[in-house]
């Protein structure tokens, strides 16, 4: 028999009565605390649920439920805007995150108070400006943008009911002033007011790669700096100056001085705003010549052993055509633009005739605003009704005003076997099918090759000779047109070459508004002094830069090739017509 052990926390003497009574009080006192914790926690759920409500009604609803537009953002809205790159991936635009300082003026119990101490902490700010906004009856307004993260704990620290944060961004320029007018930049809602910020403002808002533009920040960088230089030496008041890949139409530089530094606007004058490069049209001055003798020779009125009398001026009616460094003698048309005779391209241009002309510098695309990316583009002055006395002056550049831009995009088209492809500002992808027109022979974009390279060797170019890169190019110093006619001491000096000469890639422009001669000038402020030294200098540096490899031989037999043309081969011309001189003239 087996005997079970007796419940060892059994206590002796109690009545079973009293057991129970013990058991019916704990379970009262369990069920009393069940209670008072479920009716705490309904006091606390109903005390989040109404600070929850009066949080969505402060973030999302104003006086009554209506949306606040002004605060509500979207997931396209937080969206950063896309960055903008050089060719190379140099970055040029970007946004930074940032936080916004608005408030409900409603909820700010002391206006003054609370003004005062938001000053303080942001100075900025002014209070009694602070205290106008607080004390209103408005439902939101916003107090400073794009705050730093001090001050965002500053205003934090200060405790502040009504005052709330948006995050916002904000658009920073790496380079600031070196690609201003060609980047642009926006307004402080982030929206594109100028440049390529403004041509692509949806693009940039919605695109999550960045815009590759055709810039080179190293070229850009050399075109600027000596662009600057030369204004400061000439004491002038402004240059612009391109350089283009005449293979693609991209433009690996382009600048405008004055310009600005887009992160700080304060101080940017209309001035500096101004684009030069493709919103301002000017007269260019004889820079125009090789329009005029490319029309010439392309539809056959002449060739490069073609002669003309430029022995006397040419008057008509109260009009006189000179030369500046006149030759008294019979030019060919190599001569004409070597030493820069206004009589004698005059002349082709009358063989030419008004018609014929039209039609050639609309091929160049001189007739018709550029078609490059941004939205300062300028028109083109062209005379109405276009008389026999304009196609005359027009065929040395002063009659007509054409942006930079265009004219840059003309020669490309004289230099790259005649064909020419659109000026643009966008990268294009290794590979893809480049637009172009074939706008004269090839056989004439070589003579014109070769007449541009012996008015650098032996006329009005030579200070823009490079050793090895073969610059060919075209100098042009025009009088500026104003009230009451032209000044003669304000001139636009230009100069427009290519390199290599042999085999041509590239185009590049230095213009320079009304420069003042100096010692090393000789008191001269033409273009031969001024521009086509710049240009020099930019070709020596770029040239490496685009892997261009330097010829070793300076002969490249384009002297030969245009001393020969130059000769007289009949009874035909009226007068001896000497070779080329070899000394440089201006």
């Amino acid at each position: 028999m087996i005997r079970l052990p007796r419940a060892p926390f059994r206590r002796t003497g109690s009545a079973p009565s009293e057991t129970l009574h013990l058991e019916g009080v704990k379970k009262r006192a369990i069920d009393t605390g069940r209670a008072r914790l479920i009716v705490a926690g309904a006091i606390f759920l109903l005390a989040f649920s109404v600070i929850g409500g009066q949080m969505v009604n402060v973030t999302i609803l104003r006086d009554g439920g209506v949306p606040r537009a002004a605060q509500a953002k979207t997931d396209e809205d937080t969206q950063m805007r896309a960055d903008i790159v050089d060719r190379n991936g140099v970055l040029l635009a970007t946004s930074l995150p940032m936080d916004s300082l608005y408030a409900h003026p409603k909820e700010i119990q002391d206006p003054a108070t609370a003004a005062k101490a938001v000053a303080q902490v942001l100075p900025d700010l002014n209070a009694e400006e602070l205290q106008g906004k607080f004390a209103s009856d408005r439902g939101f307004v916003y107090l400073k943008r794009n705050l730093t993260p001090k001050q965002v704990y500053d205003v934090n620290a200060l405790g502040i009911p009504g005052l709330y944060f948006e995050q916002d961004q904000k658009r920073v320029y790496p380079q600031g002033d070196l690609a201003a007018h060609v980047v642009g930049l926006t307004d402080l809602d982030g929206k594109g007011v100028a440049g390529v910020e403004k041509k692509f403002d949806k693009e940039l808002d919605t695109r999550r790669e960045p815009l590759r533009l055709a810039l080179d920040v190293r070229v850009q960088t050399v075109l600027r700096d000596e662009l600057a230089k030369t204004v400061a030496d000439f004491n002038a008041i402004g240059a612009t100056g391109m350089v283009m890949d005449i293979r693609t139409g991209e433009l690996l530089g382009m600048v405008s001085l004055p310009d600005f530094d887009p992160n700080t606007m304060a101080g940017a004058t209309p001035e500096a705003m101004f684009d030069r490069a493709t919103l301002g049209v000017y007269e260019m001055g004889s820079v125009f010549k090789l329009f005029d003798a490319a029309a010439c020779i392309d539809a056959g009125v002449a060739t490069p052993t073609s002669t003309y009398d430029a022995t006397h001026p040419i008057h008509v009616a109260r009009f006189e055509i000179f030369d500046h460094d006149p030759q008294n003698r019979w030019l060919s048309v190599p001569e004409i633009l070597i030493y820069s005779s206004n009589i004698g391209a005059a002349k082709m241009a009358l063989d030419l005739g008004t018609d014929r002309q039209k039609d050639y510098l609309g091929r160049f695309g001189l007739l018709h605003s550029a078609s490059v990316e941004v939205p300062e583009v300028g028109a083109p002055l062209v005379p109405n009704p276009w008389r026999e006395i304009n196609t005359m002056t027009i065929a040395y550049g002063h009659g007509m005003a054409v942006s930079p831009v265009q004219l840059v995009q003309g020669v490309s088209a004289i230099v790259d076997g005649g064909v020419l492809h659109p000026a643009t500002l966008l990268a294009r992808t290794p590979g893809e099918p480049v637009p172009g027109v074939q706008v004269i022979k090839p056989a004439t974009s070589r003579a014109m090759l070769d007449i541009m390279r012996m008015i650098v060797t032996e006329g009005t170019g030579k200070k823009a000779d490079v050793p090895g890169y073969e610059v060919g190019g075209k100098t042009g110093t025009a009088e500026k047109a104003g009230v009451g006619g032209y000044h003669h001491k304000l001139n636009l000096s230009s100069f427009i070459a290519t390199f290599p000469v042999s085999n041509p890639r590239y185009v590049v422009l230095a213009m320079i508004d009304e420069p003042h001669g100096n010692k090393e000038s000789y008191g001269f402020a033409t273009a031969g002094f001024t521009a086509a030294p710049a240009v020099g200098r930019i070709v020596a540096q770029i040239g490496p830069m685009l892997g261009v490899q330097p010829i070793g031989s300076p002969d490249d037999g384009s002297k030969q090739r245009v001393a020969e043309a130059a000769a007289p081969k009949s009874a035909q011309s009226q007068s001896p017509v000497r070779k080329v001189s070899l000394a440089a003239v201006e």
